[in-house]
């Protein structure tokens, strides 16, 4: 706590006024709700159920999933109708898209174990609502495991971001990136 407030002068948002969740939803109740059963039968579940299976499931409720794509167990995806996913790409076990807005991944991109993406995040000093930004990940990227990948990030062509790091804004092309203002360029 900084020394040159007082506490007790610091506003802070009422929440029982902030605007509710259903901001992104921009579907009917009842097709989130049926995508919900959907998921937690299909694309959360841990069974090693066939990638394909789950592909199906995530298409049949609008996601846009090239050929030869591979989604591994225990993954989530908030929104399938704001998903896109480019040919030949692997999702690994645990990633969870939190897509309120869109998210688009390139072809041949790998996206390992535990990775979080998520587009939302909140008006904190204003009223809480729900503010969202794309996703982009070129082609060739790999985002290693247990990463964050942030609204507005926008990973360019080959880059590799390390594990654990939080990736936002521009991750240059052909990089490995570890979130701190140096990278290295592959040669």
């Amino acid at each position: 706590m900084s020394t040159d407030q007082d506490a007790s002068t610091i506003p802070v948002i009422d929440l029982s006024k902030a605007p509710g969740e259903r901001q992104a939803w921009d579907r009917p109740a009842l097709v989130v709700y049926l995508w919900s059963v959907f998921e937690l039968l299909f694309i959360t579940n841990p069974w090693q159920i066939s990638s394909g299976l789950r592909v199906r499931v995530l298409r049949l409720f609008g996601a846009e999933i090239g050929r030869g794509v591979i989604f591994r167990p225990r993954t989530r995806v908030k929104f399938p109708w704001k998903l896109h996913i480019d040919d030949r790409s692997w999702i690994g076990e645990g990633v969870w898209f939190h897509n309120q807005d869109h998210i688009y991944v390139g072809h041949d991109v790998v996206i390992s174990q535990e990775t979080f993406l998520t587009t939302g995040s909140h008006a904190h000093r204003r009223d809480m609502a729900l503010v969202t930004r794309p996703i982009h990940i070129d082609a060739g990227v790999w985002v290693t495991s247990r990463c964050i990948v942030l609204g507005g990030a926008q990973i360019g062509r080959s880059a590799l971001v390390t594990p654990g790091t939080v990736a936002k804004g521009t991750v240059p092309a052909n990089t490995i990136w570890n979130g701190s203002a140096v990278c290295v360029r592959f040669t």
